[in-house]
């Protein structure tokens, strides 16, 4: 059985230290620089022309983590959601500019929303309608670039909800993303299932993948191995779905170390 490979989401100083680990393997690299305000808002030819030039002879996947801070893609507000919609639409330009085949976004649906389901019975319908809305012209723009937004847990409790939002708005270029470590914290603080129910109900919907241990507390972006996740069980459910999905370590600290956590990954016989 061939192992899953395992890129890297990296800022541009990572990408110096990880460029021969990330480029000898084709390993995907997820380019997070361009999720600040004021990154995403300013000018930032100079870091991609940076981008470009450092990225020369990288032949893997590649896609970047779209704006997030203050973006929530169900918001009820036309004047605001045009600011949201130009924000994204950036970020596709700047993914266009490096190649970029997918763009991750962030799920507006929280553990708020499950505790008052039956309280407001309308709001889960509204919210998918104002995401909607929001991304008809970002998701008009990605198709015709061959980028997907992929819609990455956040504060999700229901693993669920996100794949009937991915699943109602059925666009080619939107698919599920999920991060395992806000998985686990959502099952440690909130009584959500646990990281394999929320790959298993996304199921052939999963696009994207971040991988991070956690303790159940926090949102740590560990290493795989420093928390509690069950790796073998992780790798095992992501084994059952038809295509694998595009795995991206996502680690706060260290990052110099992930060759050595994916070599450890490898001697247990879970990825590459």
């Amino acid at each position: 059985m061939t192992l899953p490979l395992l890129g890297a989401a990296i800022r541009r100083p990572d990408l110096d230290i990880l460029r021969d680990w990330l480029f000898e393997e084709k390993r995907a690299i997820e380019i997070q620089d361009f999720v600040m305000p004021d990154v995403i808002a300013g000018d930032p030819r100079d870091l991609i022309e940076s981008y470009k030039v450092a990225l020369a002879g990288h032949h893997g996947p590649r896609g970047i983590h779209g704006p997030f801070f203050g973006l929530d893609l169900a918001n009820p507000d036309v004047e605001i959601r045009a600011v949201i919609q130009q924000r994204l639409l950036t970020g596709l330009e700047i993914a266009e500019a490096l190649g970029g085949t997918h763009m991750v976004v962030h799920s507006p649906f929280t553990y708020w929303h499950v505790l008052n389901r039956d309280n407001y019975s309308q709001i889960h319908g509204q919210m998918i309608e104002a995401m909607h809305a929001c991304l008809a012209p970002v998701l008009a723009r990605a198709g015709e670039i061959g980028c997907t937004l992929m819609l990455e847990n956040i504060d999700d409790t229901d693993p669920a909800a996100r794949v009937a939002a991915v699943a109602a708005i059925d666009h080619p270029a939107l698919r599920v993303s999920l991060d395992t470590g806000h998985a686990e914290l959502a099952h440690g603080r909130y009584g959500a299932p646990p990281v394999v129910d929320f790959i298993a109900q996304a199921g052939a919907r999963l696009g994207h993948v971040h991988l991070q241990d956690a303790d159940g507390y926090a949102d740590r972006h560990w290493h795989p191995g420093e928390g509690r996740i069950l790796w073998p069980a992780v790798f095992a459910q992501l084994a059952t779905l038809p295509e694998l999905p595009r795995l991206i370590l996502e680690v706060r600290n260290r990052i110099a170390r992930l060759p050595a956590t994916v070599r450890n990954l490898q001697e247990r016989g879970l990825a590459r």
